[in-house]
């Protein structure tokens, strides 16, 4: 259970925080002062502190201070009295992760518990680069005794200590993350800010403020000076994920930071000095963006001081069943139940797939498999769910293959089907054109031409399988 400290002198206030985050399964300490907090640190490790700017004796400024100094990567978040933005300005040149000006917002302050504690974790979290899946499995990890893995794992090795930009390319669901962490981890910048801004998740609207922060009264609603994510990650790095995502004017602002490392805020027109290192992913072929005038190439040259690339997990076989054990380790011990390993039909099944979903898929397809198996060896029934779709050469799995139409059969026959060679076929051309429309969004043009069958006899197949229910409306 993650632990939040909560250091606020006003009995009712800290009672209503303790409640609030109580309420949100959070274990909670409740502290009325900063000598207090210095000295419950020790008893740690806590997750997360919320400090109040108000206290006896010992300010909360001067207690952030502290805390940052005894351990500078615990997520601190400030609660400022009404009108003293100054302060909060000063608590996050001292290391906060953010404030809130008092009264507060109860919708907005779990929200930012919540970035908080995701800030902590990818910060405080190592990430092992190993080939052993038992010795890694207490940590997030990078695996891989293929020969592009430990060609990676050498570069991030010689890299990270360096100050260089790095880009880092590789199919959605291959680890991106995770590469950026490990640079950050083994960099002369660990013990200073790890910030993750994800440029696909924000809106377009809110990326400049969330990355350059804002003046007071630079628009409608900036009743006060704010920091952005760049000025808080002082000495520290800022990994902006999906990069290619990010808006044509917005990333002008990015090259001006990478040439002459300083930003302004929003509504501002003094330049700020900034030291941070910027580590940028992308899933996008930015050669072809820039051909399309969607990303620019001044900034494409900026960023690609150092690339690193991570292979889809297809083109690294040998890994599968490395990583198959990792993962089920993993999560068996999160589970607290026993790992009862996989069949030799599913491990030959697993190095067969294709993975379109890469690692993501693969993890995400261990811990299913392992909720499902109650205690035995994982075998082709529990991979049932996996798309055929994925299977590199049908003839290195046979036997998945046959395993699920010998399932079909059984059940039809058992059911006194008639025509059971329609049934069969039937039943699969339902799954396939499912899944096309669903890819497809719904598009009947396009579900028809990845098919290979005409509009008309889609819908005529729609009609005969009661998909129309499914996606009732063209979105040609």
């Amino acid at each position: 259970m993650l632990r939040i400290m909560v250091v606020e002198a006003d009995p009712s206030a800290s009672e209503n925080l303790e409640s609030l985050l109580l309420d949100q399964g959070y274990r909670v300490n409740r502290l009325a002062s900063g000598e207090d907090a210095i000295d419950r640190l020790a008893s740690g490790p806590w997750d997360l502190v919320i400090l109040a700017v108000s206290l006896p004796r010992m300010s909360g400024l001067e207690t952030l201070k502290a805390l940052k100094e005894a351990d500078g990567k615990l997520p601190v978040i400030v609660l400022a009295g009404t009108g003293s933005t100054d302060e909060a300005i000063q608590a996050t040149k001292l290391g906060a992760f953010d404030y809130l000006l008092k009264p507060i917002h109860t919708g907005e302050l779990l929200k930012l518990v919540k970035q908080a504690l995701e800030s902590g974790r990818l910060t405080r979290s190592p990430v092992r680069m190993d080939e052993d899946p038992l010795a890694a499995v207490s940590a997030d990890a990078l695996l891989g005794r293929s020969r592009p893995m430990q060609e990676l794992f050498k570069a991030i090795g010689r890299v990270a200590p360096t100050d260089a930009t790095v880009l880092i390319r590789g199919e959605s669901g291959t680890g991106k993350e995770l590469v950026a962490r490990a640079v950050y981890q083994h960099s002369t910048r660990m013990d200073r800010p790890f910030v993750v801004v994800n440029c696909a998740a924000i809106p377009d609207n809110l990326l400049e403020s969330e990355l350059f922060g804002y003046e007071k009264g630079a628009f409608t609603g900036a009743a006060g000076r704010r920091i952005g994510k760049i000025e808080y990650a002082e000495g520290g790095t800022v990994f902006l994920d999906e990069v290619g995502d990010m808006p044509l004017g917005l990333q002008a602002k990015i090259l001006r930071l990478l040439q002459e490392k300083r930003i302004e805020r929003i509504g501002g027109h003094d330049p700020i000095a900034v030291d941070v290192r910027i580590l940028a992913a992308t899933n996008r072929d930015l050669e072809a963006a820039i051909e399309e005038k969607q990303f620019r190439e001044d900034l494409y040259y900026r960023l690609n001081v150092v690339t690193l690339t991570l292979p889809p997990l297809r083109e690294r076989a040998d890994d599968i069943l490395l990583l198959c054990d990792y993962f089920l380790n993993r999560m068996a011990r999160n589970l607290s139940v026993r790992n009862p390993g996989l069949t030799p039909d599913a491990r030959r099944y697993l190095t067969g797939y294709d993975w379109p979903g890469n690692v993501r898929e693969l993890a995400n397809a261990m811990e299913k498999c392992l909720i499902f198996s109650r205690g035995r060896p994982i075998g082709l029934d529990e991979l049932g769910s996996l798309a055929l779709g994925g299977l590199r050469n049908a003839g290195e799995a046979p036997g998945f293959a046959d395993a699920s139409v010998r399932r079909w059969t059984h059940q039809a026959l058992a059911a006194g089907v008639d025509h059971l060679l329609n049934h069969i076929t039937d039943h699969v051309a339902r799954i396939v054109i499912g899944e096309a429309l669903t890819l497809t969004g719904g598009n009947r043009s396009k579900a028809s031409k990845y098919l290979g069958i005409s509009r008309p006899s889609l819908l005529s197949k729609m009609d005969k399988f009661g998909l129309r229910d499914r996606f009732p409306v063209d979105m040609d």
